[in-house]
């Protein structure tokens, strides 16, 4: 297993980690609340978390090779949720 974590400095991380799980759900298994989700891809389990600083992603990957896709599935998809914000991408740490 290979654990990456990311973090999004944000007052809006129960939004995004709410939509980002509807949208995940369509197609992966997907539980979530308002402050926490977890969302299982083919390349391993995403853990999300959202308080009133931010949110947070902890995915537990298949293996390292995996990183650079764990990275844009998330990045990818809050530069769409989060456009307002200017967001770039989650500062990601290994």
């Amino acid at each position: 297993m290979h654990v990456i974590n990311g973090t999004f400095a944000t007052a809006h991380g129960s939004k995004y980690l709410q939509q980002l799980c509807k949208h995940f759900g369509h197609k992966n298994e997907v539980v979530f609340t308002e402050s926490e989700g977890t969302c299982a891809f083919d390349v391993g389990k995403a853990f999300l978390t959202a308080d009133e600083s931010g949110l947070s992603v902890r995915f537990e990957l298949d293996g390292p090779e995996h990183v650079e896709r764990a990275h844009r599935v998330i990045d990818k998809h809050l530069e769409r949720f989060a456009f307002r914000e200017d967001f770039e991408g989650m500062t990601w740490r290994q």
